[in-house]
């Protein structure tokens, strides 16, 4: 299974697709605080890490993605 960093990274960077239509579902500090972060709000893809106006945040906080609401990716725990 393909890890978090490199299925957005197909997202941004394939032909015909973009984060514009991706949802990536994060971890808070809970295991029960999940939130959704709009793709289009994702402003750099780093190496440990990805960026968005207001946050720095792992990769590994993240839960599931999302492209044209089908999941593409779900950390299995």
């Amino acid at each position: 299974m393909p890890k978090a960093r490199e299925v957005l990274n197909e997202l941004k960077w394939r032909e015909g697709r973009g984060l514009a239509n991706a949802k990536v579902w994060v971890r808070g500090r809970t295991a029960t605080d999940v939130k959704a972060i709009d793709g289009d709000g994702i402003t750099e893809l780093g190496r440990r890490d990805f960026s968005t106006a207001t946050a720095t945040i792992p990769y590994y906080k993240i839960v599931r993605i999302e492209y044209d609401s089908v999941m593409v990716f779900a950390r299995i725990e």
